[in-house]
Order: C-alpha cells, then structure tokens, then sequence
C-alpha cells in the first residue's frame, strides 16, 4: 500500500530480458534504503513491485508480460527518470489517499501550458476509467497522488504546484503525447461494486461511457440522492 507521495526520482539504469519476462534496474541515489530488504514494494511510476536484487544505491524487480502490456512501462529506456514510493509503514503520514501500484491504465497528456507559476495539465483516460473519477476528487498518475480540478468526458484536468514538478519526473517527462500510468481511486471502486452488487464483466470495461450501468435513477431509488 502507497499514499502517492513521491519520496524520490530514480533512473532506470537497465532492461534486460530474462525468460521472456523483464528484469529491471533503477539506481535511486536520494532514496533511503536502510529499511529496504529483498521482496520489499516499491512502487515506481505507480506500479507496484517486487525487490529481488539490491545494489549500491540501486534495486531490481521482475516484470511480467501482464505488467508491461497494462502500463506505460513498454515505453521505458536507460535514463528514463521515474516516481519512486516505498510502501508505507503504519506510523507513515498520510499525506496522499490510498494508492494500490496496481495500474488500471494507461493515459495520455494531451494539453500542457504554464498558468501563473503552475503547469496546467489535460490527461485523457481510457473510456472504461472515466467513471471512476470526480471534480475535486483523487487519480494517481505515474504514481503521484493527485487532485482533479475538473473532469470533462474522459479528461481530467490537473494544476501541478512547483514543489510537485520539481520532485517528481513530471516537469521533464509529462509532454503532449506522453503516455502516464493511471490508477483510480479504489473508494470510487468498493462504493460501485456494493451499489451494483455484482462483478465487472468484460463487456463492462469495453463499453464506452460509464459501462457501469450506474445512473442517476439507480442512485436516486437507492436513497443516495435527493428526489
């Protein structure tokens, strides 16, 4: 589990095939490793995985096919800078909201402008996810917890701080056309499946729209909004 504040920058030093999966390396020199132990998470770019080889200053996971064709990561090379979390501790502050590394998709930045001392970012999500996101509400993006200002069809619109583009990978990766790993907020998932009371079913996430068959009239029958 993560709270979707970054702690450090690495750099992804290498990919290596390995049995036709990927074993990957990322040096983080500003991470602190002291409580880092083989089979240890990291989450890195929001995707949450496994320690299997500790070096000076460095890890390396195993990557599935599964993770590579559900992420962004296909896209990765030596020197791409990427979003590292390690899995929070009970006594770490909650600064973010909850976050899984289990990516749900993957968006693309389709509009980014400087407003005042701010960047101003458009993110469009695959049409299965919009649903799962609110005005003023919470998206993990390659990682970072973030706020949505707003939310338009299937874009979410984002204003990233200095502070967040300085520490993060955003200032020199988010550029028209990146393509950004994305997890929703899993609230937005429990309180769909307790209200519908049933599993998602492949025609659900292929439908474009909510594809959730929840409506205004399902929730208003349900006492969960006002006639």
């Amino acid at each position: 589990m993560f709270t979707g504040i970054i702690e450090s920058v690495g750099v992804i030093k290498s990919l290596s095939p390995v049995g036709g999966d990927i074993r990957l390396t990322v040096t983080a020199a500003d991470l602190d490793f002291a409580d880092v132990k083989l089979g240890d998470s990291i989450a890195s770019n929001g995707i949450c995985l496994t320690v299997v080889d500790l070096g000076d200053k460095s890890y390396s996971v195993d990557v599935s096919r599964e993770t590579l064709a559900k992420t962004a990561m296909h896209e990765w090379k030596t020197g791409h800078a990427v979003n590292l979390e390690k899995a929070m501790l009970p006594t770490t502050r909650f600064g973010g909201h909850i976050v899984s590394g289990h990516v749900d998709g993957v968006g693309i930045v389709r509009v980014r402008r400087q407003d005042a001392r701010s960047i101003y970012f458009e993110i469009e999500l695959p049409h299965n996810l919009a649903h799962y996101t609110a005005t003023k509400g919470s998206v993990t993006v390659d990682g970072i917890s973030l706020t949505t200002n707003l939310v338009k069809d299937n874009v979410v619109c984002l204003n990233i701080i200095p502070h967040t583009a300085q520490v993060t990978n955003i200032d020199k990766h988010w550029q028209i056309g990146s393509k950004v790993n994305i997890e929703v907020d899993v609230v937005a998932r429990y309180l769909e499946r307790l209200l519908l009371k049933k599993e998602p079913t492949a025609s659900d996430s292929s439908t474009h729209g909510n594809g959730s068959g929840l409506t205004e009239a399902f929730l208003a029958e349900n006492g969960f909004m006002k006639p």
